[in-house]
């Protein structure tokens, strides 16, 4: 397992996840994004996004749209997401990092710290208010000092193992039915008729 810069054939796959998961695609660019990937059968995990956001008195950094696929949370694979968007975060100069999170006890183990609305910077609290307005009614602020960020051993131990499990209640694979069509009394263009 180990998590890379998307790609923008990955275009398409990331922005179905943001929508199956209702998260954030708001000025969806996919240079922004990460992608956790399995290294044996190079099936995508999960994905991340650092959000870039100008104003007067300097850039300010936000990590939004983290997501898992069900199949593999629990393992890890979020929080080397998470990792490797405050690396790039410092690689940018970006002393802090921000999220509008609706679960931010996830976020709290790595170090991210509660804010008031108060203490965002003017855009982010516009986000913050856009967000839950629209996709997030519960998301609250967290900033993070990227020289306190800290990941759990657990979870990296659980991310050297990760593998995607088997979901009970999986879809089933499509049939004819579902497009309209009666088996038992269809013909073929290549019917042999056995």
């Amino acid at each position: 397992m180990y998590v890379r810069d998307a790609k923008n054939r990955e275009e398409v796959w990331l922005l179905d996840h943001i929508e199956e998961m209702g998260l954030d695609e708001t000025a969806f660019r996919s240079r922004d994004y990460v992608v956790a990937i399995d290294e044996e059968n190079h099936e995508k995990a999960g994905f991340g996004r650092i959000r870039i956001h100008k104003t007067d008195d300097g850039d300010r950094c936000e990590l939004t749209s983290i997501g898992v696929l069900p199949e593999w949370r629990g393992q890890g694979v979020g929080a080397h997401v998470v990792e490797r968007l405050v690396e790039y975060a410092g690689d940018e100069g970006f002393e802090e990092v921000y999220s509008l999170a609706g679960e931010p006890d996830y976020l709290r183990q790595f170090g991210f710290d509660r804010i008031e609305p108060e203490q965002l910077p003017e855009k982010l609290r516009d986000r913050l208010t856009e967000k839950q307005e629209s996709i997030q009614p519960g998301a609250v602020p967290l900033r993070l000092q990227i020289d306190r960020f800290r990941m759990p051993d657990r979870l990296r131990d659980l991310f050297k193992q990760a593998a995607a499990q088997d979901e009970g209640d999986a879809e089933p694979a499509e049939g004819p039915e579902d497009f309209g069509i009666d088996p038992d009394e269809a013909t073929y263009k290549y019917d042999t008729g056995r």
